[in-house]
């Protein structure tokens, strides 16, 4: 541990903490509070939508899972990048529309029934949670290696500094956290990148044919199989991934943060660009890890690859670079946890408090009050499950919440805007399906049951064989609603109509 690495570090905390004084004094109302007043701009909330995006799965999972299993970490990246395509053309504007701060408000625009509220509140909660293990795993792995502490105090560590950045500045703070952080990330890669390829003569042919001799794997590094043998296992993590992402709260809860749907549109197209240039660039990150680090120093440092970029930038750059790096990283870690919490907590006060507790009759400070008690338990509870998932990757543990998101939340968002029948029963069974056969088969899935002690959280036979249950539990989501719809006579053609013209329109009495 350097000077170098404390004074960045510390450099990066006191910022985002400048940042959240800052914003503290500009948040006294809800809407400033869940959606920092709807006034950013569209390159501010695109640069906000990436920073929220490019998480820890992203810089470091991926990384690892490239520079270990070659074009099957890759998969990721791909599948991550087209998921912008299907929020952009399909959900950001409609949801913009009809949505005021939540995901439960869209979806309560056509169905007036608390029911509906509360289990799309309970689906974002839950959804929340498996993403900031993920974030806090890396989280932890990362400071465990820099500064020799335990993994427990390192989890504790950053779950008290997100907890601080949400309590004190909102979404406000939030956002521009995650904005800095995005820029941060962005310049971070981009040096990495460069340097990487400087070490291949900028020559991609010579990066592919010396990767090939720099692994044990050889010719079977740039070649699909290497991890992923079953080739519906391949297809189901796609399925998650490229699904996934038009059903995540915290991505969704962004589109409410510009003023109209016009805005809305054109941070996606921001942040697709910001995103695509990334997820190219993490291919230089995972070749350069294989190439200049090794599979051993690599798996040495974190069993799952989670820690292959800051070591490749030690190697790349020494100290500095690393320290650089690792700080940014952090700063990835802090912002989206931030992000997912202030999720969390909206969905429960402004939701199930707010609207269902208090039948919409709490005022803007009983709302908030609430939202910072529910945000620090959902902190508390996130950090007592990432202490039992440190052999995880972290993209692996994202794939899972992109999973149960593609499940639970997109079925109801499409049948929501595009199916006139659509009915309240039809909701409801849709994200019980969804989110139900999603934690069940995750739950008897290799990734929880093995015969290897180590390899899973638990000692024993999976009952499940796909580690990513997406191709299952995704159709029955869509078939929940299907089914709750037909089978109930409810039916609503007026309330429809509204509905379809406002999410095309923007349109409010």
């Amino acid at each position: 541990m350097s000077t170098t690495v404390i004074v960045l570090f510390l450099s990066i905390v006191l910022l985002t903490l400048f940042i959240t004084w800052w914003a503290a004094k500009r948040t006294t109302t809800a809407g400033e509070f869940y959606t920092a007043g709807g006034g950013l701009t569209g390159w501010q909330n695109g640069l906000a939508i990436a920073g929220d995006y490019l998480s820890a799965a992203s810089f470091l999972g991926i990384a690892g899972m490239i520079a270990l299993f070659g074009f099957d970490g890759f998969f990721y990246s791909i599948g991550f990048l087209i998921a912008y395509l299907v929020v952009m053309f399909l959900v950001a504007e409609p949801l913009r529309n009809l949505g005021k701060y939540t995901l439960a408000d869209m979806i309560n625009s056509r169905f007036d029934a608390k029911k509906v509220r509360a289990a799309a509140a309970f689906s974002t909660i839950t959804i929340v949670i498996f993403y900031m293990i993920a974030q806090l795993v890396g989280a932890g792995a990362l400071i465990q290696l820099l500064f020799g502490i335990p993994y427990w105090i390192a989890v504790l560590i950053v779950g008290v500094m997100m907890t601080i950045y949400v309590l004190f500045g909102g979404m406000t703070a939030t956002s521009w956290v995650q904005i800095v952080k995005a820029v941060l990330l962005m310049l971070g890669t981009v040096v990495i990148a460069v340097l990487v390829f400087a070490r291949f003569d900028f020559s991609v042919m010579t990066m592919f044919s010396e990767v090939k001799t720099a692994t044990a794997h050889g010719e079977a590094f740039l070649q699909p199989g290497l991890k992923y043998t079953v080739p519906l296992d391949t297809i189901s993590l796609m399925l998650a991934l490229v699904l996934g992402t038009a059903g995540l709260p915290h991505i969704l809860m962004r589109f409410f943060t510009v003023k109209d749907a016009k805005t809305a549109r054109s941070s996606v197209v921001t942040a697709t660009w910001i995103v695509g240039i990334f997820y190219i660039l993490t291919i230089f990150l995972g070749f350069g890890a294989a190439a200049f680090v090794g599979h051993e120093a690599i798996v040495a440092a974190n069993p799952a690859g989670n820690m292959a970029a800051p070591l490749l930038a030690e190697a790349l750059g020494g100290d500095l670079l690393m320290s650089f790096v690792s700080a940014v990283a952090f700063a990835t870690i802090l912002a989206v946890v931030a992000g997912l919490v202030l999720t969390g907590a909206s969905a429960f006060a402004h939701d199930i408090y707010g609207q269902i507790i208090k039948k919409g009759q709490a005022t803007q400070q009983q709302e908030m009050k609430a939202a910072r008690q529910a945000s620090l338990w959902v902190s508390v509870f996130s950090i007592l499950l990432a202490l039992g998932a440190q052999s995880l990757n972290v993209a692996f543990l994202v794939s899972l919440a992109f999973c149960v998101a593609a499940s639970a939340n997109l079925p109801v968002i499409l049948y929501t805007i595009y199916w006139k029948r659509f009915n309240t029963t039809g909701a409801i069974t849709a994200m019980l399906f969804g989110l139900i056969s999603a934690l069940v088969l995750v739950a008897v899935s290799p990734n929880v049951l093995s015969p290897e002690a180590g390899a899973a959280m638990f000692v024993g036979e999976p009952l499940f064989p796909l580690t990513n249950p997406a191709i299952v539990s995704v159709p029955l989501g869509f078939l929940g609603g299907w089914l709750g719809t037909i089978l109930s006579k409810e039916s609503d053609a007026r309330r429809f109509a509204e509905v379809s013209v406002r999410a095309n329109t923007g349109y409010r009495e």
